[in-house]
């Protein structure tokens, strides 16, 4: 028999909302290159930027869905490249978390510019994790 679960909206926001909690004062690493399989697996692209999240990083989840708080802008970006994937870590930067896709526009961190430039300031505008059905 195939595998069918589904979790309730309310089962989806208690994850999230302990998801949330570990991202905690963490950080948001944003590489280029092909995003990895899994955040267990190394990152083989460049990072090009890190900023961080405050305490607490995210709203309480509803709908199974959650949004950060505001971001740490970083004001020194690592590298030029082009902005492709990121991954959050916990408080310690070296835990991560979960990974995703950057864009500016339809992805799962929106960012101001993906075309990042060494030394210059990178802005978020908005990470919105949600957790499928």
């Amino acid at each position: 028999m195939a595998h069918n679960i589904k979790t309730s909206i309310e089962a989806r926001n208690a994850e999230l909302d302990t998801l949330a909690v570990l991202a905690n004062n963490g950080y948001i690493r944003i590489y280029g290159g092909a995003q990895p399989t899994n955040p267990e697996t190394v990152a083989s692209g460049p990072l090009l930027a890190e900023l961080r999240f405050g305490s607490p990083a995210f709203n309480f989840a509803a709908g199974g869905i959650i949004l950060a708080n505001a971001i740490t802008d970083d004001i020194d970006i690592a590298a030029d490249g082009t902005a492709t994937w990121f991954r959050v870590f916990q408080s310690d930067g070296t835990t991560a978390l979960w990974d995703g896709s950057v864009d500016v526009a339809d992805a799962d961190l929106i960012v101001s510019t993906t075309t990042l430039v060494k030394q210059a300031t990178l802005s978020i505008t908005t990470l919105i994790y949600t957790l499928p059905q």
